[in-house]
């Protein structure tokens, strides 16, 4: 199964919180599981503590892609089809962040690792 991380699930597996659920945590730590990481996701870790929204992430702003290699992650850049994808996505969901998750997901074949129920109406899969 090949992952993509929500940033929730991205900051809490870094910082081990039990926040993250045992299903996901296992699923992250299995190493068969390939685990992605958007550049949506450090866009906006590094954006919410700019901006003073999540002084959680503080200590590893500095070097996010370097936290994401320690842990054996791939990082998923972001191409034209998966900007066109979450631009033309349906419904109420206004996250750029998380449309931009959800398309990646969809072009990708990605499941999400995500406790964020909205995503289910995307027809994604979801892991938590």
């Amino acid at each position: 199964m090949q992952l993509l991380l929500d940033t929730h699930a991205l900051l809490w597996w870094l910082a081990g919180d039990a926040a993250l659920s045992a299903p996901a945590r296992a699923a992250i730590a299995d190493e068969g599981n390939p685990v992605f990481v958007s550049a949506a996701s450090i866009w906006e870790i590094t954006t919410k503590n700019r901006l003073g929204k999540l002084s959680v992430a503080e200590a590893i702003v500095s070097d996010l892609s370097g936290a994401v290699a320690y842990q054996g992650f791939i990082g998923l850049p972001i191409n034209l089809r998966h900007g066109q994808l979450a631009g033309a996505l349906p419904g109420p969901h206004r996250d750029p962040f998380d449309r931009m998750l959800v398309a990646q997901a969809i072009v990708e074949n990605l499941v999400i690792v995500s406790n964020e129920r909205p995503f289910d109406a995307y027809g994604v899969g979801r892991l938590w």
